[in-house]
């Protein structure tokens, strides 16, 4: 493993974990040349997945785009870094074990929403007011209303 810092081709690893959902490894490294430590986590892969987007354009599938996105939906929202990674964790499964190696953005979409309701509301409204393209207020008024036709 590079060092992050300073490029030296050799880190030690000073303690390795498993994460919480035990889907990853946990390693604090050590950089012998600079000092520096840092954290690295390893995860079990079991297939390749490529994305088809909008009119079948195709890209290596990126699990730090739906970390980032679900970020940016519970910005100052009481959910944590570990919940995150956990249901991201979540949906990646779900992906990998439909035999597929291709998946649509549609599907990442749903399943995000679906991890986000779980998570907390609010969030799922944030992302889904961009996933589902709303312009005007009416939109969101008009998803909040279904929102509570579900609840009740």
């Amino acid at each position: 493993m590079h060092c992050p810092f300073c490029g030296y081709e050799e880190t030690q690893v000073k303690d390795s974990r498993p994460s919480e959902d035990g889907t990853s490894i946990r390693r604090r490294r050590a950089c012998p040349e600079c000092g520096a430590r840092f954290t690295t986590f390893e995860r079990t892969q079991l297939r390749e997945l490529t994305v088809i987007k909008a009119r079948d354009k195709r890209q290596p599938f990126d699990r730090e785009k739906i970390i980032k996105s679900m970020q940016v939906a519970l910005r100052k929202r009481p959910v944590t870094e570990e919940h995150i990674e956990r249901a991201v964790n979540g949906i990646v499964r779900q992906l990998e074990v439909t035999g597929e190696n291709e998946v649509t953005s549609k599907q990442i979409g749903e399943l995000v929403m679906q991890a986000l309701m779980e998570l907390d509301v609010i969030g799922y409204i944030r992302y889904a007011s961009v996933y589902k393209d709303f312009s005007k207020a009416e939109d969101f008024k008009n998803f909040v209303k279904m929102l509570d036709q579900l609840a009740s």
